[in-house]
């Protein structure tokens, strides 16, 4: 069975600024297409991949390949990729199709055909029409698409977008998600985007690359990586979780893997399981890590039930994720009925037959 190459590869790419290594032998690859989101804490080296992949910086080792050919040391201008920066770099003083036709720049074309051109990736944003607006008189989602928009008019190969949602306003973050994500589709254009918001992360990418310290963590959909993260840094920085100490018992028959908790004040030992995130022996001292969803209120005297107090409970509606003092000193966050307990009250937590299973790491 022949499996097809990626349309951009990153391979085993290494930058270093000083003796301070920021990427370490990445490698990645990107279906022709695909929009894949590369999400990671600042300071994690994602935007210096998106600005070595454009070619404002020249990695140390390693080849980025599109198409089969490798351009780590051509000029920004020879890879034909189109970028659209965090703070969009519009011209106030030009108007929409002004800006859309400064893309066109050095390709040969007539005014005719430049218009042409501005007018349909006008159209592929869902902004026909708007040529004559100024940069000032539209709104801040509107002016994303636009230098989307001028990013698209030259026909890349590639479409490179930083954080490309972070200067709107929350209200307006959703919606203009949605209409980037359309605009992207309509082209069918390989996109990488980075981004330290994992929503957006989520709803924009075919596929997630998680990046922390310059080494990439794992890369899923997003399904993939809430349910089964493969290291501790994507278990915690993924959704929300709780992370329990305790002792790791071996695996069970099932695969799973068995963890005990001690330190109750009743003093009895209580195990959960969960699925064991590396190569485990019995006796190592481990976290469980735990969804919100993977927990659940229980009657005190339940089977493998761990006594609490609610410490805190923030409301989202008909649910509330409550934070739960366990007798040991531990802390689990609950995600519950908004009605199923109050803050101050003694509870007992207990695994959740329904929610991802938790995970175990060292």
């Amino acid at each position: 069975m022949t499996t097809t190459p990626p349309y951009l590869m990153l391979d085993r790419l290494e930058k270093s600024f000083g003796a301070q290594p920021v990427l370490r032998e990445l490698s990645l690859g990107i279906g022709k297409g695909e929009i894949l989101a590369l999400l990671g804490p600042s300071g994690s080296g994602k935007t210096t991949v998106l600005r070595t992949v454009a070619g404002f910086e020249t990695p140390d080792a390693g080849r980025i390949v599109v198409e089969g050919t490798d351009v780590a040391r051509l000029p920004p201008s020879r890879r034909n990729f189109g970028m659209v920066f965090q703070h969009y770099a519009l011209f106030p003083h030009l108007s929409v199709g002004e800006n859309v036709d400064f893309g066109l720049d050095g390709r040969g074309l007539d005014r005719a055909a430049r218009a042409r051109r501005v007018a349909e990736v006008l159209a592929l944003i869902d902004l026909p029409g708007y040529e004559g607006r100024k940069v000032g008189e539209i709104s801040g989602g509107q002016q994303q698409r636009v230098a989307v928009a001028r990013a698209l008019a030259p026909e890349p190969r590639v479409l490179l977008l930083d954080e490309p949602l972070s200067n709107l306003d929350p209200t307006l973050r959703e919606r203009t998600r949605r209409e980037l994500k359309a605009a992207i589709l309509r082209v069918g254009i390989t996109t990488l985007l980075v981004t330290h918001e994992q929503e957006e992360a989520f709803h924009l990418g075919d596929r997630v690359a998680v990046l922390w310290g310059g080494v990439l963590q794992q890369v899923g959909t997003p399904e993939e990586l809430y349910e089964r993260p493969a290291t501790r840094f994507v278990a915690t920085f993924v959704g929300r979780s709780s992370s329990l100490p305790g002792t790791y018992l071996g695996a069970g028959s099932d695969g799973g893997g068995a963890v005990r908790f001690d330190g109750s004040a009743a003093g009895a030992a209580v195990s959960w399981t969960g699925a064991a995130g590396e190569t485990l022996s019995a006796g190592d001292p481990v976290d469980l890590i735990v969804r919100p969803e993977s927990v659940g209120f229980q009657a005190e005297a339940a089977a493998g039930a761990l006594p609490g107090r609610v410490a805190e409970r923030r409301y989202a509606g008909p649910v509330s994720y409550y934070q739960v003092l366990l007798e040991s000193g531990a802390e689990v966050e609950v995600l519950a009925p908004s009605a199923a307990a109050a803050v101050g009250e003694a509870v007992a937590v207990a695994p959740a037959p329904d929610g991802p299973a938790p995970r175990i790491f060292r």
